[in-house]
């Protein structure tokens, strides 16, 4: 295998950097390095990237063996030069990046923002949503010149982009994927689910105003749902009924299933959950993943 940009002597990436429009996926690429053993940032201003790899990955004993970069429009927009600069500093330490460039059709990035209601990163008042993709595009047309890999999201779904990444990278994928997926029913069940699993009868943690705030990934919720014995019987005959008919599917006709755990709002009953689910089926082995849905 011939080393790729960013590689370490095996031709494995130490150090990718993930940029692109804002909706394309960089959110859902940064968890895949991360579940790759990545050490993950979001965000960096591009001046800071030589000081961050020398730090981590520079001669010696490496802080971190492998870290990823997130970088939007806002961290790399003051100066179209900077990125580039930035690269070739990075160059001269020995630590070349290899920078992954998502992208989407304009009328799939505006449909994906509509739904999340999420407000663009270069949105101000008096701006159209399509006046914020199109100078986002001017603002990165410097670093897509310069990326190793590109890839198109506009028609991928997460697990499909989650190999995508790993074949820019040099990992190959196999057998079943799965993805146990937290969502808010008021939101509408996830349309790509296999396998959908109602939490709502659930004790709710909404309900206790310390509670109220956090999610079910912060030890207190986690507490809470431990002292009820029905969360667990519930975790218990899903990952029964889970075991008994995963193994019926081909991977040869599917390469990945979606489990979707809903609950009212998607903060506590469905985010614990997915994030139990997730550790018991890791253990079995093959690609597990979790995705909350009203956390992204």
């Amino acid at each position: 295998m011939v080393d790729s940009p960013g590689s370490d002597i095996s031709g494995r990436v130490r150090l990718a950097v993930v940029s692109g429009s804002s909706g394309s996926g960089k959110s859902v690429a940064l968890r895949t390095l991360e579940d790759l053993g990545f050490y993950c940032i979001d965000n960096l201003p591009a001046s800071l990237l030589p000081a961050l790899a020398e730090h981590a990955l520079g001669a010696g004993e490496a802080r971190y063996p492998r870290v990823a970069v997130g970088i939007d429009a806002r961290t790399a927009g003051g100066d179209p030069g900077e990125l580039p600069r930035a690269f070739s500093q990075l160059a001269e330490l020995g630590l070349p990046p290899f920078l992954v460039f998502l992208d989407a059709r304009d009328e799939v990035l505006l449909k994906r923002f509509s739904e999340t209601r999420r407000r663009h990163p270069l949105g101000c008042e008096g701006m159209s949503l399509s006046d914020a993709i199109a100078r986002e595009r001017v603002v990165l047309k410097p670093v897509k010149q310069i990326a190793d890999a590109e890839i198109d999201t506009s028609e991928l779904n997460i697990y499909q982009l989650r190999r995508r990444i790993l074949e820019a990278i040099g990992i190959s994928a196999s057998g079943v994927s799965l993805m146990f997926e937290s969502f808010a029913f008021k939101r509408g069940v996830p349309n790509e689910a296999d396998f959908l699993f109602d939490a709502r009868a659930l004790p709710n943690p909404h309900w206790e105003p310390r509670l109220r705030p956090l999610s079910g990934r912060d030890a207190a919720v986690a507490e809470f749902f431990q002292g009820r014995p029905e969360v667990g019987e519930f975790i218990d005959d899903v990952e029964r009924f889970l075991k008994r008919w995963l193994p019926r599917f081909d991977p040869s006709e599917r390469s990945y299933l979606t489990i979707a755990i809903g609950c009212t709002g998607g903060r506590h009953r469905s985010v614990y959950i997915a994030e139990r689910l997730q550790e018991r089926f890791r253990q079995l082995g093959g690609e597990v993943l979790c995705f909350h849905r009203e956390l992204a």
